[in-house]
């Protein structure tokens, strides 16, 4: 039986959705008010394109107190909406401030919950480079690597999710890492200090000490440093 898939389909066409999806493809959960000033609604629209996207399995909602917030319903719908990405066009850069937040995007950012742009794809070559990772799987090598930098490769190993799948980069047109292994490595760097976020949302920043990790261990020559922390 075929999936239907048109149902999905019209609910990301629709611009003002579309754009509070691409906002939580961060990663982190927003609150409604917050998606509603970035899709340039009306709370009660963006209420109304929040119920919808809930119906349709695409977010959902947690509560945090007397708050609701909400995020993607899991790293799947990231892999579409990053994929969709990859074959849409560049919206056009009409300001200064947007040409900014371009740049940081394509320097570093999250893709849901793992490294990409320029520095995620570096991040992969340096892996391929070094021997780390063949065939998209840890050598013994890799595996020590990264058990000495904090990474959880057992755990990720146990996802359900794939293990270490190569996720074209949207802005690189090149392959950066994705999985279970990327959210690993990305919170393992994250931990250590080498990526903080940047106030652009979904934009990270390569920290002077990253820079110099990353050169070390992955042979990342000039990882992207972002803009202010």
């Amino acid at each position: 039986m075929e999936a239907d898939i048109a149902p999905v389909a019209a609910l990301i066409a629709d611009p003002s959705r579309a754009t509070m999806l691409n906002a939580l493809l961060g990663g982190r959960a927003l609150a409604a008010g917050e998606l509603a000033r970035l899709s340039g609604v009306s709370p009660a629209t963006a209420s109304s394109h929040l119920a919808k996207l809930l119906e349709g399995g695409l977010v959902e909602a947690v509560r945090q107190g007397r708050h609701r917030y909400y995020r993607l319903a899991g790293h799947e719908v990231a892999e579409v909406l990053e994929t969709l990405a990859g074959i849409s066009r560049r919206t056009p850069v009409t300001s200064l401030r947007q040409s900014r937040q371009a740049r940081l995007l394509a320097e570093a950012r999250t893709c849901y919950d793992h490294l990409a742009g320029r520095a995620g794809v570096a991040l992969l070559d340096g892996m391929r480079e070094r021997g780390y990772l063949r065939h998209g799987e840890l050598t013994d090598r890799g595996e020590r690597v990264l058990a000495d930098l904090g990474v959880d490769v057992a755990k990720a190993r146990r996802s359900r999710r794939r293990f270490a799948p190569e996720c074209l980069d949207w802005t690189e047109r090149r392959a950066h890492l994705g999985g279970a292994l990327g959210a690993a490595v990305t919170e393992a760097l994250m931990a250590a200090g080498w990526l903080v976020r940047g106030r652009t949302p979904r934009a990270v920043v390569v920290t002077e000490e990253g820079r110099e990790g990353l050169a070390a261990t992955f042979a990342c020559e000039e990882p992207a440093v972002g803009g202010r922390l």
